[in-house]
């Protein structure tokens, strides 16, 4: 049937373009087979004779599928009336337009303007009716700008990830405001380590811009000459550069290849216009607070309207409100970076248990959501061939955590160096805490000024090498874990002290015993707890993987690590492993 109709279809199509005359008869071969008008045409049995691919675009059904059908078979609008439209047509001769013709999408209803016209042979006999598809946008594009704001500003910015952000402005604005779409980046916005100014010219062109989003109405975005993350090249003398160079939009409402003199040093993005029908042009800036973060393309193509000024106002504050997010992306992630650059600087570059004991740290820094925090660890040479276990967890997220986790990793190194039990140690730790607290902003918050952090937890532990003992003080910090020889897994009951900064009573110490082949573990919170799972489950999580036989520290730090539900923790998460060796060896 589908073959026979297909024979049917070219056939009739043929006769009428052989009848029209050459000029005519050219003019309908575009308009069938190039038109950015969806086109469908049925017989005077109201089966579907010919259908161009631009209709296929329009409402997702493929031509195969829609030759030889009736309308409410080929259809997915109304498909019923339209049917009765299409038969009224043909009896009455009548036009019908300006019918609204839906399509279902996951992003809403795009709305079409149907319209149809009987076709009729020289004697005025029916040959069918023709089906003409014009896109009009969806109803949020054509009503209230200020409801379009309003859905963008929940839609667009939900993250503070700079690649997310741009590419909700491309996904929110495709299809129903264009139909293919980037947002380019400059250097202002750091994507990748390789600096653009580094990259050479390619072609006469230079390296002006990272892809940071894209969105078409095809599949896998065709229309582009890069993927998501890649440098983007432009010639100097495009529109890119013109946009970029002035901070000022740029309207080319009927955009013409063959006029475009800069194109010329861009051959395979005239390439591109041409394949894909690309007619109309918009370049947005996006600037925000007096830094321009790179450009917004809108692109028409299946959609014959062409972009104006109203259109351009629109754009112009959609592309204001993501560039508010990605800048305060941008201010974040470079605060992130810095902060993550200060905490590993603080923290030791590696750790060494010496002749008494064999160690194993790793940390791994809270994601980018989230921040840094102020985690850290450090193993301390103390007299008599002991050792200082120390794991550490600064409240909060940032460069002050991450500053105020080195001040207290240097103010108990020094303590330290005083052989203190670890139960005075802590008070004292807790008292110069609470001094450095008042001396930075005299124990009143400062407007305009970040706070700093008011509060730390900490877990010391002072290994004896001569009876195989930690003795061990907390400061609101999770118990450690001892792993026995034999494989079993124990949290020892100890004294919880209050974190450091609160300054209410001395910590106390307690021995746990260390017998040969067993280890002790020391973590921060960020390990054993989630936000929607209880802190029970955490640790039974880890005490299963502390039990599993390994071959070193090292592959058992990597096992417990591994357990975590995501690889994007909220929360710092820090580990410290520490296994007694024989004497002499």
């Amino acid at each position: 049937m589908a073959s026979a109709n297909a024979v049917l279809d070219e056939a009739q199509v043929s006769a009428l373009i052989d009848n029209a005359g050459e000029a005519a008869g050219a003019a309908l071969r575009s308009l069938l087979s190039q038109s950015a008008v969806g086109l469908a045409i049925w017989d005077t049995h109201l089966r579907c004779i010919w259908v161009n691919d631009t209709m296929a675009r329009y409402d997702g059904i493929p031509r195969h599928v829609r030759l030889g059908r009736r309308p409410r078979e080929a259809l997915v609008s109304d498909s019923a009336g339209m049917e009765a439209v299409v038969r009224q047509v043909l009896v009455t001769r009548n036009c019908d337009t300006g019918r609204e013709y839906r399509v279902p999408t996951t992003e809403g209803d795009r709305v079409f303007s149907a319209s149809f016209l009987r076709l009729n042979d020289d004697a005025g006999q029916a040959l069918g009716v023709c089906m003409m598809l014009l896109g009009l946008g969806d109803e949020r594009w054509t009503g209230d700008r200020l409801a379009v704001v309003s859905a963008a500003g929940a839609r667009i910015g939900t993250t503070l990830d700079v690649m997310r952000t741009a590419q909700e402005l491309a996904d929110f604005t495709v299809p129903s405001f264009a139909d293919y779409v980037t947002v380019d980046l400059t250097e202002a916005v750091r994507l990748a380590e390789e600096p653009l100014d580094r990259l050479g010219l390619s072609e006469g062109r230079i390296p002006t811009f990272r892809r940071a989003g894209m969105a078409s109405t095809r599949d896998g975005a065709p229309e582009s000459l890069w993927s998501t993350g890649d440098v983007v090249y432009v010639p100097k003398t495009s529109p890119f550069m013109h946009v970029l160079s002035t901070g000022r939009p740029l309207l080319d409402p009927l955009l013409d290849p063959s006029q475009e003199r800069w194109l010329d040093n861009d051959p395979a993005r005239a390439a591109k216009i041409s394949e894909f029908g690309m007619h109309s042009l918009l370049i947005l800036p996006i600037h925000a607070r007096g830094v321009l973060l790179g450009v917004a393309v809108f692109v028409r193509a299946d959609n014959p309207k062409p972009f104006d000024e109203r259109d351009q106002l629109l754009a112009e504050e959609l592309v204001s409100r993501a560039a508010l997010s990605l800048d305060n992306a941008r201010r974040y992630n470079r605060e992130r970076t810095t902060a993550l650059a200060l905490q590993r600087s603080l923290l030791p570059s590696r750790v060494h248990g010496g002749t008494v004991m064999e160690v194993a740290a790793r940390y791994l820094p809270a994601d980018a959501e989230y921040s840094v925090g102020g985690d850290w660890f450090d193993v301390i040479a103390l007299p008599g061939g002991r050792l200082a276990l120390v794991v550490g967890d600064v409240v909060g997220h940032g460069i002050n955590a991450a500053a105020t986790m080195g001040r207290l990793r240097t103010a108990m190194r020094t303590l330290a160096d005083l052989d203190l039990p670890p139960g005075e140690l802590l008070t004292r730790l807790d008292r110069t805490f609470i001094r450095s607290i008042e001396d930075d902003d005299g124990g009143v918050e400062q407007p305009g000024v970040p706070a700093q952090p008011r509060g730390a937890t900490c877990a010391y532990a002072v290994y004896e090498p001569a009876d195989r003992t930690c003795t061990v003080a907390l400061a609101g910090h999770p118990p450690p874990a001892v792993v026995h020889a034999n494989g079993e897994v124990t949290f020892p009951d100890l004294p919880h002290g209050p974190p450091l900064g609160v300054g209410m009573l001395p910590y106390e110490s307690v021995k746990v015993e260390l017998p040969p082949d067993s280890l002790i573990a020391l973590y921060s919170d960020g390990l054993v707890e989630e936000r929607h799972q209880s802190i029970d489950i955490g640790m039974e999580r880890v005490r299963k993987a502390l039990a599993q036989p390994v071959s070193s520290l090292d592959e058992m730090c990597e096992a417990v690590i591994n357990t975590l539900p995501t690889t994007s923790p909220a929360d710092d998460v820090t580990l410290l492993l520490a296994r007694g060796l024989p004497p002499h060896s």
